[in-house]
């Protein structure tokens, strides 16, 4: 196949290459935004769009520090979301039959990044505060989500998706959506008010006691995991009924996503007891990050796609659920 050819009508191999780099780079992002910050380089460069007044890369001269290197490598890897995220787009529109809602899902992508931008940009001018270094973060999560959706949806037929549980059961998938975001939101404020502003001669911080916050925080994410637990138990019970593909993968990519909430529990008390050290720190950001990936995931299975036509009714969700 030629270039052209390729480019005009992406395979479905090229069209799940592109939307994995795009979640690649969704993720990564995160974790260099992450080490901008822990690395105190969050006004490495003093100015925005340029790094400094008159200058958009880095000044080297004897005083210059690391510090506008990382930044500077931070905002050259946004130009490189905007290359895959445009890149998402047009293999999403590009391929035959796709759905009005899987088109505008590849939109946000590329909206994101561009919004995202914009936020990175004042908050260098606004001396890193912590509201919108949070909101940062956040938007950030929810590329991540968006962007998982896109690769796994691309890798089956486009169609209507159904729920593959319903009940109790549906009720807790659709529970946990909201309560990772507490999670992460509180998560956001716990570090606004600690020591981690992103630059030690500008350190903002949330007018709030962080051994407050950070119980409350400590809070949703048990509640999170009670919830996650019983989900996984009845997802349990459902596989050993009916062995529902949809049912058998949603099991699985819950008991992931419990292995790692787990782990990230273990990490946030373990940051917390040892002083908030930075690589720790680091450590649970991209947790956090993968922990969307798998509760995406996660509803995508319970979510499978059938092809609907005139003829072909969509198969009805089991009736049967736990209870």
């Amino acid at each position: 196949m030629s270039l052209l050819a390729s480019l005009s009508r992406p395979s479905p191999a090229w069209t799940s290459r592109v939307l994995w780099a795009n979640l690649v780079g969704q993720v990564g992002i995160i974790v260099t935004g992450g080490a901008v910050r822990l690395t105190g380089s969050g006004l490495g460069c003093s100015d925005w769009p340029q790094c400094e007044p008159g200058q958009f890369t880095p000044v080297r001269h004897e005083a210059t520090s690391f510090h506008p290197y990382i930044e500077f490598g931070n905002r050259t890897l946004t130009g490189v979301l905007v290359l895959l995220a445009v890149a998402a787009l047009w293999v999403v529109w590009r391929r035959p039959g796709t759905s009005v809602w899987l088109r505008f899902l590849a939109v946000v992508p590329l909206l994101g990044v561009l919004v995202q931008a914009v936020i990175g940009g004042l908050t260098v001018l606004v001396d890193l505060h912590p509201a919108l270094v949070g909101s940062h973060l956040l938007i950030s999560m929810l590329l991540v989500a968006a962007s998982t959706v896109l690769a796994l949806r691309s890798r089956v037929p486009d169609g209507r998706a159904r729920w593959a549980v319903t009940g109790r059961t549906r009720a807790l998938v659709l529970a946990l959506i909201p309560l990772s975001a507490v999670v992460l939101t509180l998560g956001t404020v716990v570090t606004g008010s600690g020591p981690h502003s992103g630059d030690a001669d500008a350190p903002y911080r949330y007018a709030v006691d962080p051994l407050l916050v950070t119980r409350a925080h400590s809070l949703a994410v048990w509640l999170y995991l009670a919830a996650l637990v019983a989900l996984a138990l009845d997802l349990r019970r459902l596989a050993r009924r009916d062995a529902d593909p949809a049912v058998v993968g949603g099991l699985r990519r819950t008991t992931d996503l419990l292995v790692l909430a787990f782990a990230q529990g273990a990490v946030g008390y373990l940051q917390y007891f040892l002083g908030l050290p930075e690589v720790l720190v680091g450590l649970h950001m991209l947790g956090a990050a993968l922990t969307v990936v798998l509760q995406s995931a996660q509803v995508v299975s319970l979510r499978p796609t059938a092809p609907a036509t005139a003829d072909t009714p969509l198969p009805p969700a089991p009736a049967a659920a736990a209870a």
